[in-house]
């Protein structure tokens, strides 16, 4: 969970960057991908961490 969030802090930041300063529009589409990313990662995550294995004993 910790990668997710650094991931969604890293693309806020990237895009921010992006969209603000001149000529650094490449960072904002940067941002996005690592966004996408970041919610791909969760979703995989999300659904392998539901599948609990039972044990025999």
């Amino acid at each position: 969970m910790t990668f997710f969030l650094i991931l969604v802090i890293v693309a806020i930041v990237l895009g921010l960057i992006g969209a603000v300063a001149k000529g650094l529009l490449y960072l904002l589409v940067i941002g996005i991908v690592v966004f996408v990313g970041a919610q791909v990662y969760l979703v995989l995550h999300i659904r392998r961490s539901g599948r609990k294995r039972r044990t025999a004993r």
